[in-house]
């Protein structure tokens, strides 16, 4: 599959996107999920400051070990307890981190996740 120029155009929005809001961290790496305690955040979670999402909160976000706040990747998740599907942005991810949130989206019956990885 070849990429066109909109496909560009919506990494760099994402880029924008993320630019220009605060990054909140509500789910440090290694804290506990608030309903389902058995389920460990493998790397930081949280959202975009002063944006919705789906849920009505901001737009979910996993944010890697690095420094770099590129969007590298984005999972297209689905919640068959809560019916509902959004997506989370991967943010400043080490090379591993992207395999680890992926199985961490795809853990349990009722959540999947799919991986679309920023084109080269």
């Amino acid at each position: 599959m070849t990429y066109n120029t909109h496909d560009l155009q919506f990494w760099l929005a994402l880029d924008q996107l993320v630019s220009q809001h605060k990054i909140i961290i509500d789910r440090p790496k290694g804290s506990t999920h608030p309903r389902i305690p058995d389920i460990v955040y493998p790397v930081s979670y949280g959202y975009l400051e002063g944006t919705s999402a789906m849920d009505g909160d901001g737009i979910d976000v996993w944010r890697g070990s690095q420094a770099e706040k590129t969007v590298s990747a984005i999972i297209c998740s689905l919640d068959l307890l809560k019916k509902d599907s959004e997506i989370k942005l991967l943010i400043g991810c080490s090379p591993e981190e992207p395999r680890i949130i992926y199985q961490f989206h795809n853990q349990r019956e009722f959540m999947k996740g799919l991986f679309n990885p920023r084109p080269q």
